[in-house]
């Protein structure tokens, strides 16, 4: 049986220090069902969903303007190489 590379097991180790971390996580930054951010109400969840959906949809159409610019300037150079080579 083959010993697991290096790599493998940097990436074993990564990873169970990161599952380590965030199970400890809610333990360590809540006091008596309130964390950091104050009691969570119903108000406090729907705000942050909201911005959720809202990063989101900014997130996608920033990334097509940056993805359409990057055509546009491809299919530039794809026509300036045909017109001089």
């Amino acid at each position: 049986m083959k010993a697991p590379s290096r790599p493998a097991k940097a990436l074993v180790a990564l990873g169970a220090a990161l599952l380590s971390l965030l199970l400890a996580a809610p333990v360590a930054l809540a006091e008596n069902g309130v964390g950091l951010a104050g009691p969570t109400t119903d108000k406090t969840v729907t705000f942050f969903c909201f911005g959720v959906i809202a990063f989101f949809a900014i997130l996608v159409i920033v990334l097509s303007v940056v993805q359409g610019r990057l055509e546009k300037r491809k299919e530039r150079r794809r026509y300036d190489l045909e017109r001089y080579g």
